[in-house]
């Protein structure tokens, strides 16, 4: 059996300027509204695991949604919010002093998150136990169908890869980073402990 995680492609949200918090805040929810760039393309590695597939599980997300779709026109796309991104902790109030590009707000809020600051969103902790469920649904599909594709996200991908790995499937110890980034786990036991 096997389970491939795959990062979607690169957003259409190219803005990289210097902004504040509550400026940040509307980025994201600009970033999670949009879906791919027009045009952008996966490279063969992941259109050959995508493209066997009838169904491609995806976040409820754009540009996770479009990524499936260009990986595989034909097959059916079962989108799930259980597959999102985690959230990040935006500050309550605004910090207009401290402007950051994107990129920077989202490694620094990332850190504060893993240290177990979770303004108005999901917890580290509940993160990794959606995880822990996502792992069982893509092993219950491998099992109906000896294989499982998610076109999902990258910080959720690589908890995802941690609890395949703790059931015994056999994968890369962490997943990449990159968009279009694909991981295949595998398991010759049905993905129950050790084999």
């Amino acid at each position: 059996m096997e389970i491939t995680l795959i990062r979607h492609g690169r957003s259409s949200l190219m803005e990289d300027h210097r902004m504040n918090s509550r400026e940040f805040k509307k980025w994201i929810e600009t970033y999670n509204h949009l879906g791919i760039l027009e045009g952008e393309a996966c490279s063969s590695d992941v259109i050959e695991k995508g493209i066997s597939a009838s169904i491609l599980l995806t976040s409820d997300l754009k540009r996770s949604i479009e990524s499936a779709r260009s990986i595989n026109p034909l097959a059916k796309v079962q989108a799930d919010p259980l597959f999102r991104e985690t959230e990040l902790p935006i500050p309550a109030g605004n910090l207009p002093a401290l402007r950051l590009r994107p990129n920077t707000w989202a490694v620094l809020l990332r850190i504060l998150w893993l240290c177990g600051y979770s303004q108005d969103c999901e917890s580290f902790r509940d993160a990794k136990l959606r995880a822990k469920q996502a792992s069982l649904t893509l092993t219950s599909i491998a099992k109906e169908h000896h294989f499982a594709v998610l076109v999902g996200h990258g910080f959720f991908n690589l908890l995802i890869a941690r609890e395949l790995q703790k059931a015994g499937w056999i994968g890369k110890r962490k997943t990449g980073s990159k968009h279009w980034n694909t991981d295949t786990y595998i398991s010759y036991n049905g993905g129950e402990g050790e084999w």
